[in-house]
């Protein structure tokens, strides 16, 4: 298994230069370099960067029901809110909670004051479109959008799983926050058994259904699109979070540059032999299609 230490003395900061982490830290820049790469993304409807500007949420909003209200430089979920429904200047919460115009504009005004951004840094509120999950995961999530994040190492996936909302997450895709964790086997993009802070689960709490078994829509676009993001970002070592909505398919939603290793406890696997295969073979795995097709060559899930 890797650990937080060696991940980031042997990967992180070797391979992802300084210099190249805003592109994955700033969910604008993301977009922008997603966009120039072909990738779709979540539209985005409108970015409020100072205060002054908190105002403008109802322009920008003026004709939409639905839609996200994120920092640019969140992490772990933090800060974000999914707007399902309107009422006058009231805005109705995924899960069903109602926010006045004052509390929302106190709550973008937090946003803009780093309250939910990496190292407290003033921070940028971004209104986007909201993803409409894949119904292949209407047995499996509550209320919130499921997600998909990929390990990448120098371009090859090298681990996947799919994170599933649950009642106790308040209906986010966070594992920190109660979210279930399903690997997923890199070769055929079906999901194996999940994980649920550290304990091994078969069935979603919320749904009772099994979690097990799930074929994950348009598998080797994903695949295609996490290959894809070193020429992004130029990161040697990075995640790749990808929703599925319904009618748009796959869209990047963020990158990460220093992703987390629950995603070892979900697949029972360790990523320490995979990322060092990667680093024996990379002179060979040339191509974006050399990586995808390696990673499904040799990353083939041993259980199920």
């Amino acid at each position: 298994m890797l650990g937080i230490n060696r991940r980031n003395t042997h990967y992180v900061l070797p391979h992802n230069q300084r210099k190249y982490y805003p592109l994955a830290d700033d969910k604008v820049l993301t977009k922008q370099i997603a966009a120039q790469a072909g990738a779709a993304v979540p539209e985005l409807y409108g970015v409020i960067e100072t205060h002054r500007n908190i105002r403008t949420l109802a322009d920008i909003v003026a004709n939409r029901e639905e839609f996200v209200i994120k920092p640019a430089h969140g992490s772990q979920g933090k800060g974000i809110v999914v707007v399902a429904g309107r009422s006058g200047t009231e805005y109705r919460q995924a899960d069903g909670a109602v926010v006045s115009e004052a509390d929302m504009a106190f709550h973008i005004s937090n946003i803009l004051s780093g309250v939910f951004a990496l190292g407290g840094q003033p921070d940028k509120a971004i209104i986007e479109y909201r993803v409409q999950f894949d119904p292949v995961f209407d047995d499996v999530a509550f209320q919130g959008v499921p997600d998909v994040r990929i390990i990448i190492f120098f371009g090859v996936p090298v681990m996947a799983m799919v994170r599933l909302p649950t009642r106790a997450s308040g209906g986010k895709a966070n594992l920190h926050k109660g979210a279930i964790g399903a690997g997923i086997d890199i070769s055929s993009g079906r999901t194996l058994s999940a994980v649920s802070g550290n304990a091994i689960v078969a069935e979603h709490p919320d749904t009772g259904r099994s979690i097990s078994g799930l074929e994950i829509p348009h598998w080797p676009r994903l695949l295609d699109i996490a290959a894809r993001t070193y020429e992004m970002t130029q990161l040697g070592y990075q995640g790749v979070d990808i929703v599925l909505d319904r009618e748009r398919g796959p869209l990047i939603l963020e990158l990460n540059a220093r992703p987390g290793l629950n995603i070892q406890i979900a697949n029972r696997a360790g990523l320490a032999p995979r990322l060092e295969a990667v680093s024996r073979d990379r002179s060979e795995i040339v191509t974006i299609e050399d990586r995808v097709a390696y990673c499904q060559q040799y990353f083939k899930s041993t259980f199920a």
